[in-house]
């Protein structure tokens, strides 16, 4: 069957630049292809729900502009669908005198990034915000916020139906091979051509430019995410975001609190390798995956460049009491009967050989086919930007 274009994967980012193609040039033959029963059913499905604003990442880089942006396309997403959100605004709480250079950082960098309305809090006016919070100071975010995530990709999906696209689940890609000017992407559903592939395989992303034929720059890593949540009768500790000061000595924002939009709160998420690529529990192994994620060089090298914090990581998975004292760095009355076992993500995180993580979102095209290779958060807010991003990049070559 014959398509203009062809995007792999119906997680967020794939959902959005198909959203996107179809708004630019509304006659283009769309098929989106996703290997499971449902639409975000793996990182969107079981993200946290937050709205990021840029306030972390590097001036200049794609992380920083399209996060920004998209942050303003997905809140008017959702306006005008309808869909649940609050921008209620966060709190990023240095604890100790030594996070204060940390904190000035951000605070410098969230202003080059073009964020609305950040304020320096002193210890009282952390207080106002959150009463039951530490700190000896913070930056409050006022733009960040919350959503469903789920149920914009359900949106997502009715508006490419309605636009003309087509979905199909249960079709998982085995091989996309190039055939004259087009490609040919090889299913469990059966064999569809194309003149354009955009691929956004999230966990899978490396495989998929195996299965093209080229060689990816990048392993993903599979990270697994555990989340606690907090007791309904606890709850009032918390009224919307409280943040730590990121470890620089870590890629990873450490734990934090997050309100949900249905309701409840939720705290975490650690970071521990997971033994599969979908792998949500300690209990999930698949051997291919963890076969390839140790005979990664990079893998090894990276565990020897975080050897005590991967370390503590993997204690603090395990250890409730110890997950909870780093949540009292925060709000100090939290305590270990507060918290009850909540669910779990994993980070689709792209390394490269020498151990070191790929930070910004990552690209990598050839003639006919692009592939989003890492998109890690804060992909989910940014996915109409992202999307855009991609729609532009490619429409030329459906003139």
């Amino acid at each position: 069957m014959n398509y203009d274009t062809i995007i792999v994967g119906g997680g967020i980012v794939g959902l959005a630049t198909a959203y996107r193609l179809l708004e630019a040039r509304p006659q283009t033959r769309l098929l989106l292809l996703e290997k499971e029963s449902k639409l975000a059913a793996h990182q969107t499905g079981n993200n946290s729900g937050v709205l990021h604003s840029g306030l972390y990442y590097k001036p200049g880089s794609e992380k920083a502009r399209l996060s920004v942006s998209g942050l303003q396309q997905m809140v008017a997403f959702c306006r005008e669908h309808g869909i649940a959100h609050e921008q209620c605004g966060k709190i990023v709480v240095a604890t100790s005198e030594d996070e204060l250079q940390r904190l000035e950082n951000l605070w410098q960098r969230g202003n080059a990034n073009g964020l609305q309305g950040l304020r320096k809090l002193a210890p009282e006016q952390i207080r106002e915000i959150e009463p039951h919070a530490a700190g000896i100071a913070a930056i409050h975010v006022p733009q960040e916020g919350i959503v469903d995530y789920r149920a914009v990709s359900e949106k997502l999906g009715e508006l490419i139906r309605k636009n003309g696209g087509e979905i199909r689940l249960n079709a998982r890609v085995l091989k996309i091979v190039p055939d004259g000017g087009e490609r040919i992407v090889e299913t469990t559903a059966g064999n569809f051509r194309a003149r354009f592939v955009i691929t956004c395989g999230g966990l899978h992303s490396d495989r998929l430019v195996k299965a093209s034929g080229q060689k990816p720059s990048a392993k993903i890593i599979p990270f697994r995410g555990e989340y606690h949540q907090i007791k309904k009768e606890r709850q009032h500790l918390v009224r919307n975001l409280i943040y730590p000061v990121p470890d620089p000595k870590f890629p990873f924002l450490g734990v934090h609190f997050t309100r949900l939009i249905h309701g409840g709160i939720e705290a975490g998420p650690n970071a521990v390798l997971a033994f599969a690529r979908e792998g949500y529990r300690w209990s999930n192994v698949n051997l291919r995956d963890l076969a390839e994620s140790l005979c990664f060089p990079g893998l090894w090298k990276f565990l020897m460049a975080y050897p005590s914090l991967c370390g503590y990581e993997v204690y603090r998975s395990l250890s409730r009491r110890e997950f909870c004292r780093s949540l009292q760095r925060l709000v100090p009355e939290i305590r270990e009967e507060d918290l009850e076992t909540g669910g779990a993500g994993i980070r689709a995180q792209a390394m490269t050989a020498d151990g070191k993580l790929v930070e910004d979102f990552h690209f990598e095209e050839a003639s006919g086919i692009l592939h989003v290779v890492n998109a890690p958060s804060p992909a989910a807010t940014a996915a109409l930007a992202i999307g855009q991003k991609i729609s532009e990049r490619m429409l030329p070559q459906l003139q």
